[in-house]
């Protein structure tokens, strides 16, 4: 096992270089079809989310693929190498394999303990699956890590250690009061249908909201959501296209938006005029855009992609602007939750009258000194023991192919030698034939029991990868034939099965 994980994520940088780092659908594919097609690697996938971008690939060399991996995530990413590369972290081996665990147990992520990251890390595998770019290593390491995160969370109270994104945003918004008191007989409108905003219309509602407002660009998906809604009749509930999110914000309390869009939804302008009160445009974080509507927004940058227009990094600069931080003056009339990775909402936005705006960088700075839960000592002892018997596993699994290799080559050799005993000794009568046919392999079977018992012992010990070498040596097995059962159980339909 040679793994290697190449990333960066909200511990290693700054909002800013995620959001011009995030990969969107189509850039993962490319990334993961290049990634294998370079020689370093010989299967990959992505594991992207609002708040982190890994690479993981087996490789045959590591230095080489350190680079390989770097350059290959500078390009698709948009951001250039030279500014990409104090961002990154690297993992090798046992650590990629604890981080990748960690990951899934919520250690890792800006809220520990949220389960959210589990569904992306199924997601992360399902795209490697589908392109045929993850193989052995990273089918088995993934669905592992998705059994150890299930573990973490039904043997351990490590959700006590965090909320979910959402929910911790939420209490941000609240200021100290309790969710369900501060949340009550508002109004909320929901920007985007996916996921994350799926789960953030379902906790307002259960929240206890008097209306939930779902606006999508995709309208078919924000009816879709309403009606789960209704299902559970907590409150009323309705779909709006996204032409009508200006109207909305008149009348909404609550705006929660993770569209997955890649330039802002809501200008600081919109939301001013949202509130009929005077906005400084001057006041704006250098480089921000002028007032657009939402979907004009949207549509420009759509333009600008399409017609090449700009450069990435003007194009960044044009449509996600540093955030800007004030004081609250008074209470807040409008309380934004912006989820988005890049932001949906202008980050100017904070300098409204009357708004409170919280995003992913402002929930990072919130949860950063967040107290250590005990659970979170028992996850941590759970991955250790978990990567331990992963490293174990594969080391082991390594040499099995070896084993089969040498137990067909002596099960060949036993043919052979009944077969010329048939012809020493024509008169054998059925039973007898039998009876040393079963007695040779006896033989044989119990000879190879110990030692074969053995190194597969010895080879899922730290160290113990050259026991095959030493196995094929010794034997002078064939290697296309050790190869040919390693491809053999690689396509077995039933492996890694749970």
């Amino acid at each position: 096992m040679s793994l290697l994980v190449v990333g960066l994520s909200h511990r290693s940088a700054p909002v800013s270089v995620l959001e011009r780092a995030a990969l969107e659908a189509d850039a993962r594919t490319k990334l993961l079809q290049d990634t294998l097609a370079a020689e370093p690697a010989t299967e990959a996938t992505v594991l992207s989310t609002c708040n982190r971008i890994e690479l993981y690939a087996d490789v045959d060399k590591f230095h080489a693929g350190v680079a390989e991996l770097s350059t290959l995530l500078a390009q698709h990413s948009g951001v250039g190498l030279d500014e990409l590369t104090p961002y990154l972290y690297v993992h090798y081996e046992d650590r990629a394999v604890h981080h990748l665990f960690s990951v899934a147990c919520g250690l890792d992520s800006m809220v520990v303990g949220e389960g959210q990251i589990l569904g992306q890390i199924k997601d992360a595998l399902a795209l490697g699956q589908e392109l045929h770019t993850a193989g052995r290593l990273l089918n088995d390491l993934f669905q592992q890590a998705l059994r150890v995160g299930k573990r973490a969370h039904s043997e351990t109270g490590i959700d006590r250690a965090g909320q979910s994104l959402v929910t911790f945003g939420l209490e941000q918004l609240a200021d100290g009061a309790e969710v369900t008191e501060w949340a009550a007989h508002k109004r909320a409108l929901v920007i985007g249908a996916g996921s994350m905003s799926s789960l953030a219309a379902a906790t307002l509602a259960r929240a206890g909201v008097a209306e939930v407002v779902v606006a999508n660009r995709t309208r078919a998906r924000a009816d879709r959501l309403v009606e789960i809604l209704g299902q559970g009749e907590r409150c009323a509930a309705r779909a709006v296209p996204m032409a009508a999110v200006a109207h909305e914000l008149t009348r909404a309390d609550v705006v929660v938006s993770c569209t997955g869009a890649t330039g802002l939804v809501l200008s600081a302008e919109a939301v001013a005029e949202a509130l009929d009160v005077d906005f400084d445009v001057a006041g704006k974080a250098p480089g921000a855009p002028a007032a657009a509507a939402p979907v004009e927004a949207l549509d420009q940058h759509a333009a600008w992609v399409e017609n090449g227009s700009v450069t990435t990094a003007e194009r960044d600069r044009a449509v996600r602007p540093a955030p800007v931080r004030a004081v609250d003056a008074g209470p807040a009339r409008l309380h934004l939750l912006d989820l988005a990775m890049p932001r949906d909402i202008d980050g100017a936005a904070h300098r409204v009258e009357g708004v409170r705006l919280v995003d992913i960088e402002s929930l990072a700075e919130a949860s950063a000194d967040a107290p250590m839960a005990a659970d979170v000592d028992l996850v941590r002892t759970l991955v250790a023991d978990e990567v331990a018997a992963f490293g174990a596993a594969q080391r082991a699994a390594h040499i099995t192919p070896t084993v089969v290799a040498l137990r067909t080559m002596a099960a060949d050799v036993v043919a052979g030698e009944i077969a010329r005993l048939d012809g020493r000794l024509p008169d054998l009568d059925e039973k007898q034939r039998a009876e040393i046919t079963q007695t040779v392999r006896r033989v044989v079977d119990k000879l190879l029991h110990a030692p074969t018992v053995r190194v597969k012992q010895l080879a899922s010990e730290p160290g113990g990868a050259g026991y095959a070498d030493a196995l094929r040596e010794l034997f002078d097995l064939d290697p296309q034939t050790v190869a040919a059962v390693s491809r053999a159980d690689l396509n077995d339909p039933n492996r890694g099965r749970s």
